[in-house]
């Protein structure tokens, strides 16, 4: 067996090997990301037979050569980096370069002897692509929907109080048109419940009539036009990504139909298709954890125990390590699965008649449904509850 170790970088890479016996092989090398750096790299590696390839999955930059590379023939390792890091401090290393690096990735295989990674099918790549777009779309319209409260306050601060989302369609008609409450005064009726949103609803007279009255009394003094000509372009960033937002999900429900994995997911009770097209794109398949608890410990939803000598803790937070952005993102379908799904309800009612605080019964109820998802994923069948005597609903 030959290991080669590639520390990714955004313009260059830097591969090394190491033999059967850990003898270096091949010197720390520089790569470029191009064709001719490619070219190169293919003639230092030369047969593809008995080699593994080690590299740490850093961003966005390895996915090019992963693809490259497993075209060719090599089995490739994706390693997490904090693996490598602890790695690297076994030896209680106090230098830190690309190539010092590199060879550390090619040591870490020979002695770990990593599984290869398996590449992924194309749909899951596009899912993936389709679900980090629309986590970008709802940051960028949180954050607009952020700078119109900022700029309402200042301008018109009733106006939140009968229209508490800001953000929505109706909201971004109405200060398109009206951007601060000065605009409002001398109106008609008409002309406020006239407005048309969504295509083809009216504001209508009475919400009319409630902001007509709020702007005669309204205490913002700020009307100028550089605030009208920031709430207007605000609105139409919204609309604009409001739509896009829209058609992006279509297009994940369309790839989550014709996706195996990612179809049979919605089958579990609070698992929708917003969140089985996120457990797709983070984890991928599922079935490749060696176990459901593998797949809970991954993404975080373990207690972590420090238990040493006489030091017995009574109670154990979650484990710092772990995918917290999914935890996260996992948080709402658990309630709405504790809701639904009968077994899991048990569970969790269960967990608190035993004095649980409710948080680390949710967290738990978290364990037990990521439990479900490696099951439905490795055995490819819809998800079917599992229930007791005492938890068969009534």
């Amino acid at each position: 067996m030959r290991f080669i170790g590639i520390d990714i970088g955004a313009e260059a890479h830097v591969v090394a090997g190491v033999d059967e016996a850990g003898q270096t092989w091949l010197k720390p090398t520089s790569i470029t990301e191009d064709a001719q750096g490619y070219t190169h790299l293919r003639e230092v590696l030369g047969d593809p037979t008995h080699a593994l390839v080690v590299m740490a999955a850093t961003g966005h930059y390895w996915q090019n050569l992963f693809a490259t590379l497993t075209a060719h023939g090599f089995a490739i390792a994706l390693v997490n980096p904090l693996r490598t890091q602890r790695f690297a401090e076994e030896e209680l290393r106090r230098t830190k370069t690309d190539a010092i690096d590199g060879l550390g990735l090619a040591r870490f295989g020979h002695q770990k002897r990593p599984p290869p990674t398996p590449l992924p099918d194309r749909a899951t790549q596009e899912l993936r692509e389709l679900v980090h777009l629309r986590d970008r779309l709802v940051q960028d319209m949180g954050d607009r929907v952020r700078q119109v409260h900022r700029l309402i306050d200042l301008g018109f601060p009733e106006f939140a109080r009968h229209l508490t989302d800001l953000g929505s369609a109706l909201a971004t008609t109405i200060l398109h048109a009206y951007p601060t409450a000065a605009a409002f005064r001398g109106l008609a009726l008409a002309d406020v419940a006239g407005l048309l949103y969504a295509g083809r609803h009216r504001v209508g007279d009475e919400l009319a009539l409630t902001l007509l009255a709020a702007a005669s009394t309204s205490v913002g003094p700020h009307h100028g036009e550089p605030y009208r000509l920031q709430i207007r372009y605000a609105c139409e960033d919204l609309d604009l990504w409001r739509g896009r937002l829209s058609t992006v999900e279509r297009d994940i429900e369309r790839l989550l139909d014709a996706h195996d994995v990612g179809k049979l997911l919605t089958t579990i009770p609070g698992i929708g298709p917003p969140t089985a097209a996120r457990l797709v794109a983070t984890l991928g398949d599922p079935a490749h954890f060696r176990s459901g608890g593998a797949l809970a410990a991954y993404v975080g939803a373990v207690p972590g125990l420090r238990l040493s000598g006489k030091r017995q803790g009574r109670h154990a937070g979650l484990h710092p390590l772990g995918h917290g952005r999914l935890r996260a993102q996992l948080w709402m379908p658990t309630l709405s699965a504790v809701r639904f799904n009968p077994g899991l309800r048990a569970y969790y009612q269960r967990l608190i008649a035993r004095g649980k605080l409710p948080k680390v019964a949710v967290v738990a109820a978290m364990h037990k449904l990521l439990l479900a998802v490696y099951s439905v994923a490795k055995h490819r069948r819809p998800f079917v509850p599992n229930l007791t005597p005492q938890e068969t609903p009534a």
